[in-house]
C-alpha cells in the first residue's frame, strides 16, 4: 500500500564503482512511502551497467566539482520545492556539498567519502583505494575493481559468493580523479572536497558509518561528525554495527533504508 504523497522528492546519488541502477530497491521502498524518487547517474554514466562497462570513457577526468555541478544543475532545472538527497560513499560527500550550498532540504550521507579536514587515514582505507591511487596515471582514466578487490573494499562482511554476486550485478569502472582529489584535499587550498561545516541555515544532515567499513572506516566518519559539532544546524549520526561498505546494496539494505526513512520522518519530511 502506497503512503500519501510527500512534498519533497528524493534524489539518490551513488558512489564510486557502483551504477545508479543499484538504487532500484530503495526507489521502490521510498516511492511506496509517498516520495517521488530518482537516481540519476554521474556525468559519463550510461543507462545500464553493461553499457557503462562497455564504454566508460565518458567518465575519464570527471572530478568532484564536475559531479557536484552535474547534480546541482539537475536540481536547479527541476525548480520547485527543494529535494532531499540520499548519497552513498562519494555520493554522501556530494550530498553534503549540495546541502551546504542550500540547494537541498536535507541529506543522508551513508558512509560518505571524507571531506577536507579529515586527518585519519586507516590502513583499510589506503588498501581499498590502492587499485586507483597506486598508479598516478589513473587520475585521468577510469579503473575497475576485480572480484578480490571488491570483496576487500565493499564485501568484507559478506561471503565470497555474496560479494562476487554484487560485483557482477552492480560494479562499473569509476573515474580515478575523485579519489586523487580526496586523497590530496588537505594539501589543496581550493579542494573540491571542502565542505562548509559551519553553515547555520542549512537543512538537517544524517551521517552514518558501518563499523566494519574498509572504504570509509568508522574513525573517518567520526572525524567528520566532530567537524560539524560547532554548527547549530541539525547533524545526526547513526552507526550500523557489523556492516561494511556494501550496506546499501547487500542483503541488509532495507535495514539501512528504514533508518533513513525514519530519520526523514523525524525531521518532518
Amino acid at each position: 500500500m502506497t503512503s500519501p504523497a510527500k512534498p519533497h522528492p528524493v534524489i539518490f546519488i551513488h558512489g564510486l564503482w557502483i551504477h545508479s541502477a543499484a538504487w532500484q530497491p530503495w526507489l521502490e521502498l521510498f516511492e511506496n512511502n509517498g516520495y517521488a524518487v530518482s537516481a540519476p547517474g554521474w556525468p559519463g554514466d550510461l543507462a545500464t551497467v553493461a553499457q557503462t562497462r562497455s564504454n566508460p570513457d565518458g567518465m575519464n577526468d570527471v572530478g568532484i566539482q564536475q559531479i557536484i555541478d552535474h547534480y546541482a544543475g539537475l536540481i536547479q532545472a527541476q525548480g520547485g520545492i527543494k529535494p532531499l538527497v540520499v548519497g552513498h560513499s562519494f555520493g554522501g560527500l556530494i550530498a553534503q556539498e549540495l546541502l551546504a550550498e542550500g540547494l537541498i532540504a536535507a541529506a543522508a550521507a551513508i558512509d560518505p567519502a571524507p571531506i577536507k579536514g579529515v586527518k585519519a587515514l586507516p590502513v583499510a582505507q589506503l588498501r581499498s583505494a590502492f587499485p586507483v591511487l597506486g598508479n598516478p596515471a589513473n587520475r585521468h582514466r577510469t579503473v575497475s575493481l576485480t572480484d578480490k578487490q571488491f570483496h576487500y573494499a565493499f564485501g568484507n562482511t559478506l561471503t565470497e559468493d555474496e560479494s562476487n554476486a554484487l560485483h557482477q550485478a552492480w560494479t562499473i569502472p569509476g573515474p580515478g580523479k575523485p579519489l586523487f582529489e580526496d586523497a590530496g584535499a588537505n594539501f589543496s587550498r581550493h579542494s573540491p572536497a571542502k565542505v562548509d561545516t559551519h553553515v547555520a541555515d542549512r537543512g538537517p544532515l544524517l551521517l552514518t558509518s558501518g563499523t566494519e567499513d574498509h572504504v570509509v572506516p568508522l574513525k573517518v566518519t567520526k572525524e567528520v561528525v566532530a567537524m560539524y559539532s560547532k554548527s547549530v544546524a541539525v547533524t545526526d549520526f547513526h552507526v550500523f554495527e557489523g556492516r561494511g561498505h556494501s550496506l546499501t546494496i547487500d542483503g541488509g539494505w532495507k535495514d539501512v533504508a528504514v533508518v533513513v526513512l525514519e530519520w526523514l520522518a523525524a525531521m518532518g519530511f
